[in-house]
């Protein structure tokens, strides 16, 4: 039934008992208006509503990417900050991000491969972009130091503190995994794709597979 036609004759209804038969009073009427009003403003908002569905392939926000597309909800907040990662004697990967970038949510996975490969023997350090104080951008301890404008942009650091890889975008798995070959002196992918070290050095069992 339509909604106009319905109020128009439920506004020529019969009065309740003891009021005037010949009209309705005002304060009805004013009721009646308020009601249609309202209803019809619902409707509009039903039939124009655009709900937007967020996903791996679309730059709306959906929560903690990691947990959401990585399946690795532990990498968030990181267990660390950079300033003590490179007190340590541990490599350090320090990666930037927002939670609404899809080059972000497929780049999550990633990260999250790499820790479970890496994650025993290095710092994994993933730094959302709005929570980076810009004060701190001369300070390389601080993240904001490293930070050259990049979503996702992905640090690795070395044993002794120093940057021997930077990547803008999403960065293929290999190339990351390849600077952390190089940091533990560990066979390349072509010779070995268990993390073995090479023969020269004393094998660490932490990193064979």
């Amino acid at each position: 039934m339509d909604i106009i036609n319905f109020f128009n004759g439920f506004s020529q209804a019969q009065p309740p008992p003891g009021r005037a038969s010949h009209g309705q009073h005002p304060r009805h009427r004013l009721w009646l208006a308020r009601v249609l009003a309202l209803v019809l403003c619902l409707s509009l908002c039903l039939l124009t509503a655009n709900p937007v569905w967020a996903g791996i392939k679309d730059d709306h926000f959906d929560g903690n990417i990691f947990a959401l597309y990585a399946g690795n909800g532990s990498l968030v907040p990181p267990k660390t900050t950079l300033a003590n990662s490179l007190r340590s004697d541990r490599p350090t990967l320090l990666t930037f991000y927002v939670d609404d970038s899809r080059d972000c949510k497929q780049f999550s996975a990633v990260i999250s491969q790499l820790q479970s490969y890496y994650g025993r023997v290095a710092d994994f350090i993933p730094v959302i972009l709005d929570a980076i104080p810009l004060q701190t951008q001369d300070d390389p301890t601080e993240p904001a130091f490293y930070y050259k404008g990049y979503l996702p942009q992905t640090v690795i650091f070395d044993v002794a503190g120093q940057v021997v890889f930077e990547g803008a975008g999403q960065v293929p798995f290999e190339d990351l995994d390849d600077a952390f070959r190089t940091v533990f002196d560990l066979l390349p992918r072509s010779e070995s794709l268990d993390l073995k070290r090479r023969p020269l050095n004393e094998v660490n069992a932490e990193l064979v597979r």
